[in-house]
């Protein structure tokens, strides 16, 4: 009884430090994995010693096995297809070309920096290849980057995972076994592989099987979607298991992806279950293997160890990302961006400190390598990639300003184009699949769908979105599209395209911005005729100038002449109005700046960008 009690009391208390380190780290805006460790070293042996290593018996594997599967399987039920083929090649490259380059380049510096064995090098190497949704997806929660940039780190974190969990397994039963020749390891890592794949479809085909057409009672149909979907995905894993060790990972991998996929009926309440279930274990398995942590063994490895953490943090993660990610896709800021946030998190903790308990009796050199290698990599990433994520991605200037553009029609792609050469994060909305091709074929992030469906305007994140543009051939749409945006979302600017000029009206009256085709059309002509240099300056400036315009919030600014604002402006740039009290003009050089007008520049894109710098600095990566 006192052995039961004592053992409800350690998980209560275990549990209680993870809530707190969630709401600490949400607080903070940092990835919960840092509070977790720390938490986990503070109640551990190495702090106040109430969690020792024997808390939890011989039955510590199985329960990190379990957690962990539920942990993935949650990973990857948000990992749409939608996502994926946003960056398709680059991630494939990631997966694939990126974990090889990982794989070795870690492996070569554990070798020569610790003077390890090349199985133990490449043991960790292989643990090491892991980012992991756990802390992937935080640090986006946190940093708003261009959503090409987000899927391409979800899907390598991901599937990476699995990657890692079954092939440190099979390098790990290769160095036990004694028989590392590179077939063995080859066929050890398809098989568990293989096996996890058919039996995750299999049973993502059951489980929607019994969602989608089982008569469930309505009055908990809700609830028991949830509790199926749970005991399907640790069945799953069990199921895989059974068959052959860590299959159960590639399993619940594939369920997720799968039924993610499927459209599932009670779809965003089994997501909401799903997210709060794997906080908890999350949570407890994080603090039970940081208990497990010894500071003599981050220590022991010396110089070693730290170079180590260089190698990967600073050598081999910028290397595979830029080499993986080369092409117009990406920015080369943003390619800087990928490099700087890999940080390391559940697969490589977990499977370590496992792999760790089997060696210490027979090995114990190897498991301290082991260990004290693969958490001071966690610890250090986590920390500087994780904790300053934001500060870097500001420093990169790779947080755009959110676009929603509805239609990807030839008028909806010309915009896009624009707004996407200025730095701006653009999503096209279109639901004809045709269209939806030809945009992704030209490089654009489209989300295939019915912008008219609040659902749909929701998903590709109209909540976060400063300009909504309705850019349809169809009036009842855009007008429809720019009311949902106006009175369902938070938008600073909604704009619509007017086909038929006599609808203008209707929209005006409706509160919508409305540009009409016509109207455009007609005084892009005249001024090409009247005005033709400055038609041709205009067109000029969408191609490589900007037009941006700021608010004097600044004290620095507020009583300036706009003289001595000129003086400190670099060149290539003018301020072109300045707005106040609703109304324009061109303004003379004595003109004094008051708190709250807008100023307006003109100029080369760079030269606006380095303006906006010098009068609000931070404000540039939010405007893009």
């Amino acid at each position: 009884m006192d052995s039961g009690t004592g053992l409800v009391s350690l998980v209560v208390a275990i549990l209680g430090l993870g809530v707190a380190a969630q709401v600490l780290a949400d607080r903070l805006q940092m990835p919960s994995v840092l509070f977790l460790i720390l938490a986990g070293i503070a109640v551990g042996p190495e702090g106040l010693g109430l969690v020792t290593a024997d808390a939890f018996g011989p039955s510590l594997p199985a329960i990190v096995g379990l957690s962990v599967a539920i942990i993935i399987f949650e990973g990857a039920f948000h990992l749409e297809v939608e996502k994926i083929r946003q960056t398709p090649r680059e991630a494939f490259r990631l997966v694939t070309v990126g974990a090889a380059i990982g794989l070795v380049g870690t492996a070569a510096a554990v070798r020569f920096a610790l003077g390890a064995s090349w199985e133990l090098s490449f043991l960790v190497g292989s643990l090491l290849i892991a980012t992991g949704p756990t802390v992937i997806t935080p640090i986006l929660g946190v940093v708003s980057v261009r959503d090409r940039v987000a899927a391409a780190l979800e899907t390598e974190g991901i599937v990476n995972d699995v990657t890692a969990a079954i092939l440190a397994v099979a390098v790990f039963d290769a160095v036990v076994a004694g028989n590392t020749r590179p077939a063995h390891l080859l066929q050890s890592f398809a098989s568990r592989l293989g096996i996890g794949v058919l039996v995750g479809a299999l049973a993502a085909g059951v489980l929607w099987y019994l969602l989608d057409h089982a008569s469930l009672p309505p009055t908990n149909a809700v609830q028991n979607a949830r509790l199926i979907v749970l005991v399907g995905a640790i069945g799953t894993y069990g199921i895989a298991e059974s068959i052959t060790t860590e299959a159960g990972i590639a399993a619940v991998a594939t369920a997720g992806i799968l039924l993610g996929n499927a459209d599932l009926p009670h779809e965003d309440d089994i997501a909401a279950f799903k997210g709060d279930v794997t906080l908890v274990v999350l949570s407890f398995v994080f603090i039970s293997l940081a208990t497990l942590l010894s500071f003599d063994e981050l220590t022991s490895l010396g110089v070693g160890g730290v170079l180590v953490v260089v190698a990967v943090v600073c050598v081999v993660r910028p290397a595979l990302v830029l080499l993986c990610t080369y092409g117009e896709r990406f920015t080369f800021r943003e390619q800087l961006f990928m490099s700087a946030v890999g940080p390391r998190g559940i697969i490589p903790a977990s499977v370590a400190t496992l792999f760790a308990l089997e060696l210490r009796p027979s090995n114990p050199e190897a498991a301290t390598v082991l260990v004290g290698t693969v958490f001071l990599v966690i610890l250090t990433t986590v920390v500087f990639e994780g904790g300053f994520a934001r500060h870097i991605a500001e420093l990169l200037e790779v947080i755009p300003m959110r676009v929603i553009v509805v239609g990807g029609g030839r008028v909806g792609r010309g915009l896009a184009k624009r707004l996407e050469d200025r730095g701006e994060n653009v999503v096209v909305v279109e639901r004809d699949a045709d269209v939806v091709e030809t945009a992704r074929n030209e490089g654009f992030t489209v989300h295939h769908g019915d912008a008219t469906d609040i659902g749909v305007l929701r998903s590709t994140g109209a909540e976060n979105a400063k300009i909504v543009a309705a850019a349809t051939e169809d009036d009842e749409v855009n007008l429809l599209v720019a009311q949902l945006a106006n009175s369902k979302f938070d938008a600073e600017t909604v704009i619509a395209r007017v086909n038929t000029p006599g609808n203008v009206e209707a929209f005006e009256e409706l509160g919508v911005r409305a540009i009409s085709a016509n109207e455009s059309i007609a005084q892009s002509m005249d001024n090409a005729v009247e005005r033709p240099a400055l038609s041709e300056w205009m067109s000029e400036l969408g191609r490589n100038g900007d037009v941006q315009e700021i608010e004097v919030t600044a004290e620095r600014l507020v009583g300036r002449s706009i003289g001595e604002l000129d003086e400190s402006l670099p060149d290539g740039v003018l301020v072109a109005l300045v707005s106040r009290d609703g109304e324009s003009q061109i303004p003379e050089p004595d003109l004094t700046l008051r708190r709250g007008d807008h100023l307006t520049f003109v100029g080369r894109r760079e030269s606006v960008h380095e303006a906006i710098e010098r009068c609000h600095p931070g404000l540039h990566g939010e405007l893009g």
